[in-house]
């Protein structure tokens, strides 16, 4: 029998939220109905007010990452200090799948947010000051920018028309005119905020790590320097990952991830194999084992990011690194 005065256990609950332009699902553990709102300013004050009274039992609220609708939500979460987290929908689908759950409407979607948010615990995430925001919209705007200066650039290799090319030839000025100016503004943000710069100058100093690099680590990696090298190796999507059955020893490979960071971090990693001692050396024994290049490559971007998540974590230099002095 139990006391009287013995408190109930607090049951935890789950919430998923599923994103769309003009509205929001939201699905909770201890409740069959899907609530729908709209995805305005009121809709989210709305959604705040009611997992804020919640209180201790909520756990944690998953939302889906929809090309950029979620932000507006997610901060406004973060910002009310609520357990939040930004997940992946291929993995949320992929989830679904897995437990037999193959119809998907918004409201299935909500549900299976909250599923997964009781079963797979992810990471939650953090919250952004507003200089961190501003560089991420700036370094995602110069990326998509540069996507279109390659489409137009191989446009212009595959036209016969003068007309055309010289259109095309604009184009690709104001293109690089945009690019110019949008460095510009990160370099002027960066060194405008004092925790911003202290991390880029940190990363700066390394042979092969320029602005580029930095500033997509800055806006994109934020957990760069608070979590292990594997987990960040993870995360960027360069650590092996096995593929064994029974007897069988397949070959480890590279899965997942965040492929922006990616991208930048591979053209530095060419960069730091030519002019950073240490990668240069690293690399020089990885061709001495005779490891494939691209093996070799991905090798030396994953030491690259782990000596970077290193120097962030201790607030040293390039110069003050052990591996560096011993050399």
């Amino acid at each position: 029998m139990t006391d009287a005065t013995t408190p109930s256990p607090v049951v935890p609950v789950f919430v998923g939220v599923d994103v769309a332009k003009d509205k929001l699902d939201l699905a909770r553990s201890d409740a069959e109905a899907v609530l729908t709102v709209a995805n305005d300013a009121a809709g989210i004050a709305h959604v705040v007010r009611l997992l804020r009274a919640a209180g201790p039992a909520l756990s944690v609220i998953v939302v889906e990452a929809t090309g950029g609708l979620e932000r507006p939500l997610l901060d406004a979460l973060l910002d009310a200090g609520l357990p939040a987290a930004l997940v992946n929908p291929g993995h949320v689908r992929h989830f679904a799948k897995g437990i037999g759950k193959l119809a998907k409407t918004d409201a299935i979607d909500a549900r299976m947010l909250a599923e997964f948010a009781r079963l797979a615990a992810p990471r939650l995430a953090q919250k952004r000051s507003a200089n961190r925001a501003e560089l991420e919209a700036l370094v995602t705007c110069r990326r998509q920018l540069l996507h279109v200066r390659t489409e137009q650039a191989n446009r212009r290799g595959a036209t016969a028309s003068k007309a055309a090319v010289r259109s095309i030839d604009r184009v690709l000025k104001a293109l690089d005119k945009e690019v110019d100016a949008l460095d510009a503004q990160v370099k002027k943000l960066v060194e405008s905020d004092d925790d911003l710069d202290s991390i880029d100058r940190l990363l700066r100093s390394v042979p092969g790590v320029g602005p580029v690099l930095s500033s997509t680590l800055l806006a994109e990696l934020m957990e760069l320097g608070t979590i292990g090298r594997r987990q960040v190796g993870a995360l960027v999507g360069v650590a092996p990952f096995n593929c064994d059955s029974g007897r069988s020893k397949g070959k480890r490979a590279i899965r997942g991830g965040r492929a922006s960071v990616r991208s930048v971090l591979y053209m530095a990693t060419i960069a730091a194999m030519r002019v950073n001692p240490v990668i240069r050396r690293f690399a020089e024994r990885l061709a001495g084992a005779a490891k494939l290049k691209k093996v070799a490559i991905v090798a030396c971007m994953r030491k690259l990011l782990s000596i970077l998540n290193a120097m962030i974590r201790e607030r040293i230099t390039w110069d003050q690194l052990k591996l560096v002095k011993s050399t």
